[in-house]
Order: structure tokens, then C-alpha cells, then sequence
């Protein structure tokens, strides 16, 4: 900097500078790593949403029926087991194969993997010698797939009453959801190549225990809702195993209006699905209770008992499962 005296025009220099200051080091390093740590944060936050669109369009899938109509899902509380605790987006339970895949992974053409039987080439069981060994197959695929404690088998007037149920070791769901268990998933698609056979029709139901969500009001998802999409989810999983969409003349959701064990509100043989495979009698007077009667069943066809069972009869049958589950229980 020059300075110029009036007087003696005399010139002085001035230089202004600064020494070497600490952070001139670092100079704008902090900067760039910032910058990356921002980036690889929001590359994780994208890899997580992916995730979790991912599985729910795998959780779709399965309450999804064979036309592409979805179940009601309610608008309240959902199963905490989808997706994890609430608030995380990893699935913390695997997802089972549907589509293109059978049980073991391997690559299908789709649903059906073996060709449908005709009505000429089905079997037709309506003795109760016919339905005792439909029951004795049915138990030996769940003794196979180490189910055998989760399923009960009764001859009724109306047909074959399967139950799977669930048991203090071994769930038929995911707690909470409509996921079935790897188990009983395998279990049910091995029974789709038999039902394919079997010109019977029948209802699928699903049950709950008496435990209740968080969120009461109308709209949220109830027991209601949970065991609609359970039935759902069991019959995708037949469909899945070959068996053909005109075997199912019903699926109803029951919530918890029908348990078992109605001394304990978690009883694991509350939650449970029931197939129901009907003699052709009472498959064709349930389609004309809610449809319209052909002229061949203006009246109830003569093989069908309109009397309602016993309630007495009803009882000891509740007592025998009971029992049975008891003993299995305590051995």
C-alpha cells in the first residue's frame, strides 16, 4: 500500500499479511465428506422404501383372489408383523412364493400346474366310508408336514369338517396377519392335487381368538377383517396347488363368534381354518339358498337333512376336540 506525505513527497510501502492460520490445512475436505455421508444416507433411505413397496406388493398378492378382486383390508390398525415393529420398513418374516413358483422355488407356468380334471374324471365321496379315508389322506399329508397335532377331521351330516388349527408350538399364520407359515403353506398345497380330483364342492372359514386390536371403531381392521383374509389366503394357496376355482362354493371370515375353547380368549384352537367338503346334496342346497333355484330344486332335495343338529350332539362334539387336544397337549 502506498502512502504520499504532503510534504516531502516521500513514499512509504505498507504490506499487510497475515500469518499461516490452523485450519488452512483442512482447507474444504470436511465439505466433500459431508456431502458423502448426506448421499450414502439417502441411498440407504431409497434401497429401505423399495423394500418395503416390495413386500407390500407381495402381501397383496396373497389376499388377492384368482381374478384379481382384493378383500377388504380395513382402514385401521394393521398387523404389526407386516413390515416389522411399527415404524421400521424390513420385513422381519419371509414372504411366501406365489405365481410363477411352486413351494420349493423351483419355476412354474403358473397356478396350475397339472392339468384339470374333468366332472367325468372326479371322485365323487358321499358315504361316510368315502369321507373316512378323505380324512385319513388329509391326516396323513399333515402327519408328513409334522402338522399331525393341527388338525382334526369330523364326519357331519353336511360332510367332511376339516379344521387346522393352531397349537401352543406351531402356528397355521403369521401372529396377527394373513401370512401362512412355510408349513402350512406346503401342507395346503399338497392337498390342492387331491381336491382337484374330488367333484365336491366346498366352504372355507376362517376363526380367531378373542383378542382384540388397539383400534376399536368401525372402520379399523378387526378380527373380522383378519379371518376373511385368512380364508382368502388359504384358498390362493389351494388355487396355488392345482385345484380348481369351481371346488370352493363359499368363503366365509367368522371372526370370533364360533371358538372352540371359549374359556380363553387366546386359545390357539380358536384360530383356525375349517374346510368343509359338502356331499353334493347340501353343496347344491346352500347354491340355491343364495341363488336362484332350478326347477329340478324348487324343494330341498330329499338326501338333505334341513333339521338343525342337535345342540346337544354340538357339545360333545366341542368336548371331544377339547379332549383330544388335552391329551396331545400333555403328552
Amino acid at each position: 500500500m502506498l502512502k504520499q506525505h504532503d510534504k516531502g513527497h516521500e513514499q512509504t510501502i505498507v504490506k499487510r499479511g497475515g500469518g499461516k492460520h490452523a485450519h488452512d490445512d483442512h482447507g474444504g475436505a470436511w465439505k466433500v465428506a459431508f456431502a458423502d455421508f448426506c448421499l450414502a444416507l439417502m441411498c440407504l433411505f431409497l434401497v429401505l422404501w423399495l423394500m418395503a413397496s416390495r413386500n407390500t406388493e407381495s402381501l397383496e398378492q396373497i389376499l388377492t383372489e384368482a381374478d384379481g378382486n382384493k378383500t377388504d383390508q380395513g382402514k385401521g390398525v394393521m398387523p404389526q408383523q407386516i413390515g416389522g415393529p411399527r415404524g421400521s420398513l424390513i420385513e422381519r418374516f419371509p414372504m411366501p412364493r406365489t405365481g410363477n413358483s411352486d413351494v420349493d422355488g423351483n419355476a412354474t407356468s403358473g397356478f396350475n400346474k397339472v392339468p384339470q380334471q374333468t366332472a367325468e374324471q372326479r371322485t365323487l365321496y358321499e358315504t361316510p366310508e368315502d369321507l373316512t379315508l378323505l380324512a385319513k389322506t388329509l391326516a396323513k399329508m399333515s402327519s408328513d408336514q409334522g402338522l399331525a397335532s393341527n388338525l382334526e377331521s369330523v364326519i357331519t351330516p353336511y360332510g367332511l369338517r376339516v379344521m387346522l388349527h393352531d397349537t401352543d408350538n406351531q402356528g397355521m399364520f403369521v401372529r396377527g396377519s394373513a401370512v401362512p407359515t412355510g408349513k402350512f403353506s406346503k401342507l395346503l398345497h399338497q392337498m390342492g392335487p387331491l381336491f382337484a380330483k374330488m367333484e365336491n364342492q366346498m366352504l372355507i372359514v376362517g376363526h380367531t381368538d378373542s383378542l382384540q386390536y388397539a383400534d376399536t371403531s368401525h372402520s379399523a381392521f378387526s378380527n373380522w377383517n383378519l379371518s376373511s383374509n385368512r380364508a382368502m389366503s388359504a384358498r390362493a394357496q389351494l388355487l396355488d396347488g392345482s385345484m380348481p376355482k369351481d371346488s370352493v362354493l363359499q368363503v366365509v371370515g367368522m371372526a370370533d363368534r364360533a371358538p372352540l375353547d371359549p374359556k380363553r380368549a387366546d386359545a390357539g384352537v380358536n384360530r383356525r381354518i375349517e374346510i368343509l367338503i359338502l356331499t353334493k346334496g347340501q353343496a347344491q342346497a346352500i347354491a340355491d339358498m343364495f341363488g336362484v333355484p332350478s326347477e329340478q330344486q324348487s324343494q330341498l332335495s330329499k338326501d338333505v337333512d334341513a333339521a338343525l343338529p342337535d345342540r346337544n350332539v354340538l357339545q360333545q362334539l366341542r368336548d371331544k376336540l377339547l379332549e383330544g387336544k388335552g391329551k396331545r397337549d400333555g403328552n
